[in-house]
């Protein structure tokens, strides 16, 4: 059983109507594969978590509230990254380790 109609007019339209379609398909499979081509740019591009990082306090005459590792679930957005003496200096300053990822214990700090 043929589902196309048989007449030439008709079968036209239709074959101008999946052109059509087909034209609109092909432009947003290219605008998909360009997302994904600068997502994939940006990820590249990213540069490299921190190994520490100090979470700030909220204004910036205040002093940071934590200290975490680079890489912690726990982190605010108000943080920056920092090399290992920061991070040292920064808990022997007082600054409280993250309960969650314990970078004292990662940097071997001891208190006291």
């Amino acid at each position: 059983m043929n589902d196309l109609p048989s007449d030439l007019p008709r079968l036209r339209t239709l074959e101008t109507w999946l052109a059509h379609t087909l034209d609109r398909v092909r432009k947003q499979i290219a605008a998909a594969e360009r997302r994904e081509q600068e997502q994939q740019r940006s990820e590249q591009a990213r540069p490299p978590a921190p190994d520490w990082i100090l979470e700030l306090g909220l204004n910036r005459d205040s002093p940071a509230v934590y200290v975490h590792e680079g890489g912690c679930w726990n982190a605010g957005k108000r943080n920056k990254g920092v090399d290992r003496a920061t991070a040292l200096h920064a808990l022997a300053e007082g600054v409280a380790a993250c309960p969650h990822c314990r970078p004292d214990s990662e940097l071997g700090f001891l208190e006291g």
